[in-house]
């Protein structure tokens, strides 16, 4: 979770230093991911996933990076990391309403504590981040609700996010070329740094690890584990990037980290 919440703070410390422009920094840092996790997968002898759910899930991956940087052109991270966690868990929870599932009334009171928590984030006023950069992060979190769906039944789920992280590479070089073709691409040698860590240790390495500590966790106390990443980020916002914590952020992660969890909850006996 501290390398998830990391992804926010690098990719906030890139963009909104004016290190790297957010198509570059996304094509760097799958890049770094397709790096680190290709020859992971090999050392382990993970056979080649099939191709078709490979490369929707790369579709799928790429959707997820470019939002995700292009939104932090113009929101903190602590916001940031609430509207990605919050939107990958409505992504999921509709998915599972799609498929037949009744939630229980607990859960149904949770889901109302996330929606009301994400309502306040996005009322109108001067805490108010700004609507397209959160916009964005909403469909960010949304393409990796997605991603996560495809890649669950993966039996090498290594395998298959290197897979997904090579073939998505075209689909940001071909965003890179369209930036510099309007004259906006950008790049120092922070934001080459700042990519590739993201990339290579934030996310090629979290996701090993990730994947390797879901073998010793249920799957509700996977989804709660995973309720640390918002509170992460902002900490490590104000921390690190000098970022402020507004109440409106304290009181809206209150909401939308305590319906979760009670909806996550209400599904044990």
């Amino acid at each position: 979770m501290i390398a998830f919440a990391a992804n926010s703070l690098l990719c906030r410390a890139a963009l909104g230093g004016g290190h790297a422009d957010p198509a570059t920094f996304t094509a760097l840092r799958l890049l770094g991911g397709a790096l680190v996790l290709g020859p992971l997968a090999r050392f382990r002898g993970s056979a080649a996933p099939p191709s078709r759910p490979a490369w929707g899930s790369a579709v799928a991956l790429f959707a997820y990076a470019a939002g995700f940087s292009f939104a932090y052109m113009r929101i903190p991270a602590g916001v940031g990391a609430l509207l990605l966690f919050a939107a990958v868990q409505l992504t999921m929870v509709g998915a599972g309403l799609a498929r037949g599932e009744r939630p229980r009334p607990l859960e149904w009171v949770g889901l109302a504590l996330s929606l009301s928590g994400l309502a306040l984030l996005a009322r109108p006023g001067l805490a108010r981040p700004d609507p397209l950069g959160a916009g964005l992060m909403l469909a960010a979190g949304a393409a990796w609700g997605l991603y996560s769906l495809r890649g669950r039944g993966s039996v090498d789920a290594v395998a298959v996010n290197a897979a997904s992280f090579t073939r998505a590479l075209p689909l940001a070089l071909a965003l890179v070329a369209g930036v510099a073709l309007l004259g906006r691409a950008s790049l120092s040698p922070g934001g080459v740094w700042l990519a590739l860590a993201s990339g290579a240790v934030a996310s090629g390495l979290g996701y090993a690890a990730w994947y390797a500590a879901l073998r010793g966790l249920t799957a509700t106390r996977a989804a709660i584990v995973q309720l640390s990443a918002p509170p992460l980020a902002a900490a490590g916002a104000v921390v690190f990037l000098g970022e402020s914590l507004s109440t409106r952020l304290v009181v809206a992660s209150a909401l939308v980290l305590g319906g979760i969890s009670l909806a996550v909850t209400a599904r044990q006996p």
